[in-house]
C-alpha cells in the first residue's frame, strides 16, 4: 500500500500534522511512526506546561502570529476534547531600573502584538502577589496552563477515530526518495508514502542526513533542569511569575511555574546536554557528545557566550545558586523548598557559524518536508503550524486527488 502521508514523530507538532492533513483532505491515508512505545515521551511531554501568549515576539512575525492563533486553538481543543486548563495569566517582574525600562519595552511590544497587559507598580504586584518581590510588572492575561500529554493523548485518540495508523516502538533506518514515493525503512519494515513530514525533533537532524539532506546545522540539546516545590507551598503564587528577559542571554531564565495539577515548579535553567535524551542528571551519551564536540558550530556558540554558559553551568552544579536565582523575585524560597524533577531536554538547532536558529527551519524536496527545528513556543503554536507545514507540503489542488 502506498499511503498518502506518512509522519514520523509523535510529539505534539507531528500530531497537529496529521491533524491538518485531514483538515485538508478528510479520508486521506495517513501513517504516523513514533520510535517511542508512547506518544509524547520528549521534548512535548517534558515541558512546563504553559500556554503562551506570545508577547516576546516582533509584531508581525511569524512566531508572532502563530503563537497567538496556537493559544486559541490549543484551548479550543482542549474546551473540545474535555482536557483540563487554566487560563491564570503570568506575571512579568522587573527587579531593578534596567529591567524596568526593559519591561516598558516588552510592555510596548505586547501591545503591538494585540496581547492584553495589565500594568503593575510595586504596590499593585504586591496586592495581586504578596510573596513577590519587583519594582514593577505587567500581567499577560492570555498565559494559560495545561497538561501537553494529555493533549497528545486526544489528539492520538482523534487520529485513530479517523483512521490515522498510529504505528510506536518503529524506529526509522533508512529513508529513499523515488521520484513517485518516498520509501521508509525500519527493521524489516517498509512504508510507502506519496509525501514524508518528518516531526523529529531531538533526532531531526539525524533523520534528515538519513534522507540524504545536506545540512548546515545540527541539533544540540540543552537540558533545563527544574525543582519542585513542596506541596505546602503550592498557594506562594496565584500566576506564572517570570523574569524580565535578558537580551544579552539566549533563554528567557528561571521562573516560577504553576502546574495544572496545582503544584509549583521553579526553573528551568538550560546547560548543554551530554544525551540527547538523558533526562537524568548527568546522563552522558557518548555518540551524541563525539558527534556534537565534532561540529564546529558548538564552539563558536560557546565562545560566543561564555559568560552565560558559566553560570548556567553554576546553576546546575550549585543548588544554593540556583535558589539565589529564584529569590531575585521570590524572596521567601529557602534550599529546603527545592526538590529536584526530572528535567526537559530542549532541540535547539545551532548553525555552522555557532548561530542559535530562533525561528522555525524547514529543508523541502519534491516529497519530502524534514522540520528541522520548532522553538518555543512550538507546543502552544503546535495546530497552526500543523497547518502551515501541510500547506507547505501541498499544492491547493491536493484537496481535489491525491498528489
Amino acid at each position: 500500500m502506498v499511503h498518502d502521508v506518512c509522519i514520523i514523530g509523535g510529539g505534539i507538532v507531528g500530531l497537529a500534522t496529521a491533524m491538518a492533513v485531514l483538515e485538508k483532505r478528510p479520508g486521506a491515508s495517513v501513517v504516523l511512526l513514533e520510535k517511542e512505545a508512547a506518544l509524547a515521551i520528549h521534548q512535548t511531554g517534558h515541558n512546563s506546561g504553559v500556554i503562551h501568549a506570545g508577547i516576546y515576539y516582533a509584531p508581525g512575525s511569524l512566531k508572532a502570529r502563530l503563537c497567538r492563533q496556537g493559544a486559541e486553538a490549543i484551548k479550543s481543543f482542549c474546551s473540545e476534547t474535555g482536557v483540563p486548563f487554566e487560563e491564570c495569566g503570568k506575571l512579568v517582574v522587573a527587579t531593578n531600573e534596567l529591567e524596568h525600562q526593559r519591561l516598558k519595552g516588552l510592555a510596548d511590544r505586547a501591545k503591538a502584538n494585540g496581547i492584553r497587559i495589565d500594568w503593575l507598580d510595586r504596590e499593585a504586584l504586591l496586592e495581586r502577589e504578596p510573596m513577590v518581590d519587583g519594582v514593577a510588572a505587567i500581567l499577560v492575561h492570555a498565559t494559560g496552563i495545561v497538561d501537553y500529554k494529555a493533549i497528545c493523548k486526544a489528539m492520538g485518540d482523534r487520529l485513530a477515530q479517523q483512521g490515522v495508523q498510529v504505528e510506536l516502538g518503529i524506529e526509522v533506518s533508512g529513508i529513499r526518495e523515488t521520484a513517485d514515493a518516498v520509501e521508509i525503512t525500519a527493521g524489516d519494515r517498509h512504508w510507502q508514502t506519496r509525501q514524508l513530514i518528518a516531526c523529529a525533533g531531538l533526532q531531526s537532524d539525524r533523520l534528515a542526513r538519513l534522507a540524504g539532506l545536506k545540512i548546515n546545522h545540527q541539533i544540540i540539546p540543552f537540558r533545563g533542569e527544574y525543582f519542585k516545590l513542596p506541596a505546602s507551598r503550592n498557594g506562594l503564587v496565584q500566576h506564572l511569575i517570570y523574569p524580565v528577559p535578558d537580551p544579552a542571554l539566549p533563554f528567557l531564565g528561571i521562573h516560577v511555574t504553576k502546574m495544572i495539577d496545582g503544584s509549583l515548579t521553579v526553573g528551568p535553567n538550560a546547560v548543554l546536554g551530554m544525551a540527547r535524551e538523558g533526562y537524568r542528571k548527568f546522563s552522558v551519551n557518548l555518540r551524541d557528545v563525539t558527534e556534537y564536540a565534532s561540529f564546529p558550530g558548538l564552539w563558536r556558540l560557546l565562545w560566543n557566550n561564555a559568560g552565560s554558559a558559566v553560570a548556567e553551568l553554576r546553576d546546575s552544579l550549585s543548588k544554593k545558586a540556583y535558589l539565589d536565582a529564584c529569590r531575585k523575585y521570590c524572596p521567601s524560597l529557602t534550599l529546603d523548598d527545592l526538590h529536584p524533577t526530572e528535567a526537559g531536554i530542549r532541540a535547539q538547532a545551532v548553525m555552522r557559524d555557532g548561530r542559535l536558529e530562533h525561528d522555525f527551519l524547514f529543508l523541502k524536496t519534491d516529497r519530502m518536508l524534514h522540520v528541522c527545528n520548532a522553538p518555543s513556543p512550538a507546543a502552544t503554536s503546535s495546530i497552526p503550524i500543523g497547518r502551515d507545514i501541510v500547506e507547505r507540503c501541498f499544492p491547493s489542488h491536493w484537496q481535489g486527488g491525491k498528489s
